[in-house]
């Protein structure tokens, strides 16, 4: 800091450099594709890898999935093509059809037995593998159902056709065999696309890049071979291999994909760049910093692994109601079977096909996946939108959020300095000569506000015979005037007097004033302040208007803070509180009954982070405040609060439309399914039951995917 500007500050506390963004500091692991982690509530899927009802998607989660859904799409098509036969040998549909003697052979009956047996082994084969699971963990759930139905449908129909008096059920078998097939390949694939966002963050990593050698030749190399400290040529239009600074060239990279900022951002030598971002017309040469585990991608989709992977209050909700289901489920089809047979006098095989058809219809299958979903979409939508959720508890509690501390520097200003306001004393001289005089001076200092001045022109005119006045400002010769910029002590100093109302004006709003002379007359003065960003009245605004508290925690003097809150409209400040008071802060809010959210970006904040209800780091922060943070932000914008709390609501709204539809449901179908309105000729077979039940998985995954519209 240059110490000829040192009275410049007045009573004013010069806002700290914004650090740089340290991409490092989003969390820690490597490229687990976590943001495809599918809990199934209580159903597993058997050999396919769904343990306790969860998809582990490590590094070859997608891949797993994938063959999945192929692995489905395959048993429904030769399970389909095998029911054709089976429905034409069936007594059933040939009476129905009216052709039993055309197609009645000798030895019909065991073609058809055989036939239904392939169906059942090698199509059901998920579905009993699954019950195995599941009694294994003694969490019978949607597996134990279709097993149940479809194996006593098995059982009970072969002993029909060796011998056993009564009728055979191999159609519904192997109809509601294909239909549930048919169901989970859909779901599988709906699972698939909502993660598939997050697969594209994975594959943003080019697979090679071009390393500079020592001697300037260029060497293409795999991504793996790249070190921290090695150089690397990016040319227009490529990926950029890995976090690095730019040390050569200048362009604009597009960091949608990262951060999900819309507009390119201009790079040039010193700046920060982000591996996976797309260069733009211009060439660059990058020194490597992070690679691999540690870069910003890397940690990205960790922290979205961890957001999958942490507990979600509304899942153990959804998790507990699809058990009693299963629970309601086994025991309304042993009450069902028992009142067809002993109360209402009808034949084994009617209450039988009743029995199978609750239990088809009731599967808990749209419950549990009512919330994995949703979450999988959100946790999608979120990282593309530059939101790291670490802690989903805390994502969901912020639709509740009744009042929002914000960290002043660097949050809601931009934690630099700029002019706001030009004071002319002099007519004859306009407000752009008089900048372009106080910027030629200044540009020679390294002080925040001579910087901030030389900033305010784009190309200030040589200054000659520079010299600084210690204490009191700067001088030198511009264009032939001598022109002086200094403090308000110097004018008192050498009697120079002034009547301006401005000025005291200025000084009440704790703002830093600086004078110009040139060739000894008093030209007209500058005010300096934190710069506030423009995005932080409109978030303030909307936040307002969701009825929410506005509030800042700042160090500053009371007059910056007053001026501050002033401008952007918040209801309330906190001013001079030093860094061990901010937890304190939080709580004394906390304390009014007030659920409180606090928003920063430094190392002081980490305590008040952790104390509120819901921490959210903003992009600049230092790897203390990320590590205490439930929510990141990885731009510095106050309006992506807001997009953190339009997103919680848009969720559990989802979710709880979710969960009433998968439980309402229910509620209708398995008296349905029972026979309820056998009376009126409406009678439910266990293939219609699993269409139904089909249908309802379908409605939950569509309506998860509305969330990308909705929020």
């Amino acid at each position: 800091m240059n110490p000829t500007h040192a009275s410049h500050d007045g009573d004013h506390d010069a806002p700290a450099k914004a650090p740089e963004h340290d991409h490092g500091a989003h969390g820690h692991g490597d490229h687990g594709h976590g943001a495809h982690r599918h809990n199934h509530g209580a159903h597993g899927h058997g050999d396919h890898g769904h343990d306790d009802g969860a998809h582990g998607h490590g590094a070859h989660g997608h891949d797993h999935h994938a063959m999945m859904v192929e692995d489905f799409r395959k048993r429904f098509w030769i399970s389909l093509l095998l029911t054709l036969p089976i429905l034409a040998l069936s007594p059933m549909i040939q009476g129905f059809l009216g052709i039993e003697e055309a197609l009645r052979f000798p030895g019909d009956r065991y073609v058809l037995w055989a036939l239904s047996s392939v169906v059942f082994f090698y199509g059901g084969w998920p579905f009993l593998n699954g019950l195995f699971s599941e009694l294994r963990k003694r969490q019978p759930g949607m597996m134990t159902l279709i097993s149940v139905a479809i194996t006593t449908a098995y059982v009970y129909s072969s002993a029909v056709v060796f011998g056993l008096a009564g009728k055979i059920f191999f159609w519904e078998l192997a109809t509601l065999i294909d239909v549930m097939l048919l169901g989970h390949w859909i779901e599988m694939k709906s699972v698939l696309g909502a993660s598939r966002a997050l697969d594209e963050l994975a594959r943003l990593m080019p697979s090679e890049a071009h390393r500079v050698q020592p001697d300037g030749s260029v060497v293409d190399v795999p991504l793996d071979q790249l070190q921290a400290g090695d150089r690397v040529l990016v040319r227009p239009g490529e990926k950029i291999p890995a976090d690095g600074v730019v040390v050569q060239g200048q362009s604009a990279v597009n960091e949608a994909m990262l951060t999900g900022e819309s507009v390119p951002v201009n790079k040039k030598e010193g700046d920060v760049v982000i591996g996976g971002a797309i260069n733009g017309e211009g060439s660059l040469i990058l020194e490597v910093q992070k690679t691999g585990s540690e870069s910003f991608l890397a940690q990205v989709i960790d922290l979205v692994r961890q957001a999958q992977e942490s507990k979600s209050k509304t899942q153990d909700l959804a998790n507990r109601a699809a058990r009693w289901l299963t629970f309601v489920a086994l025991g309304g089809g042993a009450l069902t079977l028992f009142v067809w047979i002993v109360l209402m006098d009808q034949p084994f095989d009617f209450a039988l096909e009743r029995m199978v058809t609750v239990m088809v219809i009731a599967c808990p299958h749209a419950l549990g996946l009512a919330v994995p979903l949703v979450v999988a979409v959100s946790t999608a939508l979120s990282a593309q939108n530059g939101l790291l959720i670490r802690d989903r508890s805390a994502f969901e509690a912020a639709r509740n959020l009744q009042a929002i501390i914000f960290d002043k520097t660097g949050t809601l200003t931009e934690g630099r300095f700029g002019i706001t306001d030009t004071l002319l004393f002099d007519q004859a001289l306009t407000e752009d000569e008089l900048l372009r005089y106080a910027a030629a001076v200044e540009a020679h200092s390294e002080h925040p506000i001579a910087q901030a001045i030389a900033a305010a022109v784009e190309r200030p005119p040589a200054v000659e015979n520079f010299n600084a006045i210690p204490g009191k400002g700067a001088e030198g010769t511009v264009e032939g005037r001598e022109v002086k910029i200094v403090s308000p002590g110097y004018l008192k100093e050498h009697g120079i007097a002034f009547d301006d109302p401005r000025y005291e004006e200025l000084s009440e709003q704790g703002k830093t004033v600086v004078f110009v002379l040139i060739d000894g007359r008093l030209v007209g003065a500058l005010a300096l302040a934190d710069v506030i960003r423009p995005e932080s009245r409109e978030a303030i605004a909307a936040l307002k208007r969701m009825g929410i508290r506005t509030m800042m925690l700042t160090g500053d003097n009371r007059k910056v803070a007053a001026w501050v809150s002033q401008q952007i409209g918040l209801d309330e400040y906190f001013a001079e509180v030093l860094p061990h008071q901010k937890a304190e802060k939080v709580k004394e809010v906390q304390a009014r009954g007030l659920t409180v959210a606090m928003t920063g970006d430094g190392v002081n904040d980490a305590p008040a982070l952790a104390q509120a209800d819901v921490g959210i780091a903003v992009g600049a922060g230092t790897d203390v405040a990320i590590e205490t943070a439930d929510i990141i932000l990885v731009r510095s914008n106050p309006k992506d609060v807001l997009a953190v709390l339009r997103l919680s609501r848009a969720t559990y709204r989802k979710m709880i439309q979710n969960l009433w539809w998968a439980a309402g449901y229910n509620i209708v179908a398995i008296p349905l399914a029972a026979g309820v309105l056998y009376q009126l000729g409406l009678l439910l077979g266990p293939a219609v039951a699993a269409v139904f039940m089909s249908a309802s998985t379908v409605i939950v995954s569509i309506n998860a995917r509305f969330l990308k519209i909705e929020r």
